[in-house]
């Protein structure tokens, strides 16, 4: 029999197949002849302490013009099945949340859950990194927008970043003495109500945001360096960056050898970092991306080496 893969994500009508790393995942399930079934948020339930799911069995194809079909929909206890992918994009909303608790009780049932859902909660992907602060530049959380303007006059070159963003958006290139720094803050922090992060400039941005993934702690030995558009401070793909392969250095595994014993205690099997020039900048651990993009430049299997770490067979 077959194992059963459910995978809870954006919808897949939505997706650039090229670049999509859920994509990747679904496209490895099918050559092991996995049974993969698919879940968007809004369809997991919970009824008298027992997980749900309405799911459609899913089938995918490389064929950017026909690349899914359904089968029809039904219930599914989501105990029963072997393993879940969790692939929503972020933010960690209120939704997110509620989902990640009850995956709990999927895990419970005897579902595995990747990444585990605890840690989705507890692995924010702006403060997780903070964490390890001997990896990453100067870097200030606050709300308070005089300590922020203080930080800035320290550091003189800064970048503005919300704590629940993605893909690059709202993140700001603030200098010293720039007449818009009170407007960008006050708007960032919605008036001093929320935190935002604030981080030293790094000028290697400008030889690109080298996206790192790691499986169980152990990084994929080649990364995606996205390379900003001429004169833009954001190197995400999102962003209109683009992505040139690169080898890791030595300073890259250092930086992952000084994460990876947490990543393994936390059981976050899938892992993205974002390294500029010497420094960690985020941990993503939600919807780690750029597998299609590493093995289509350097002929490799991301997603199988996920799941030969997973036991999957």
């Amino acid at each position: 029999m077959s194992l059963q893969i459910g995978v809870i994500m954006d919808p897949i009508q939505s997706l650039v197949i090229e670049k999509d790393t859920t994509f990747a995942l679904l496209l490895e399930a099918m050559r092991r002849h996995f049974t993969i079934h698919y879940m968007e948020m809004n369809d997991l339930f919970l009824q008298d302490g027992e997980p749900f799911a309405f799911t459609r069995l899913l089938t995918v194809k490389d064929d950017p013009q026909n690349w899914f079909s359904f089968g029809k929909k039904e219930l599914q206890a989501l105990g029963q099945l072997d393993v879940i992918f969790v692939r929503k994009d972020p933010p960690m909303d209120l939704t997110y949340l509620h989902a990640t608790q009850l995956l709990d009780l999927a895990e419970k049932k005897g579902a595995r859950v990747i990444n585990k859902p605890q840690s989705l909660r507890d692995a924010n992907e702006k403060l997780f990194a903070t964490h390890f602060s001997h990896c990453m530049p100067p870097t200030l959380v606050s709300s308070n927008k005089d300590q922020i303007i203080d930080f800035l006059n320290q550091q003189h070159d800064v970048i503005l970043k919300p704590l629940d963003g993605m893909g690059g958006e709202n993140i700001f290139r603030v200098r010293k003495n720039d007449p818009n720094t009170t407007v960008i803050i006050e708007n960032l922090t919605l008036k001093g109500s929320t935190w935002i992060m604030a981080q030293r400039y790094i000028p290697e941005i400008t030889q690109g945001d080298k996206r790192i993934l790691l499986i169980n702690g152990e990084p994929v030995p080649y990364a995606l360096a996205r390379i900003p558009l001429a004169g833009e401070t954001r190197g995400n793909i999102a962003a209109g960056g683009s992505g040139v392969g690169v080898e890791l250095t030595d300073r890259d595994r250092w930086i992952c050898q000084q994460i990876a014993p947490q990543l393994q205690a936390m059981g976050l099997w899938f892992v993205g970092i974002d390294v500029i020039g010497d420094y960690l900048t985020e941990i993503n651990v939600t919807s780690p991306t750029c597998v299609r993009q590493l093995d289509k430049i350097y002929n490799i299997n991301i997603a199988g080496k996920l799941f030969d770490a997973l036991g999957l067979k």
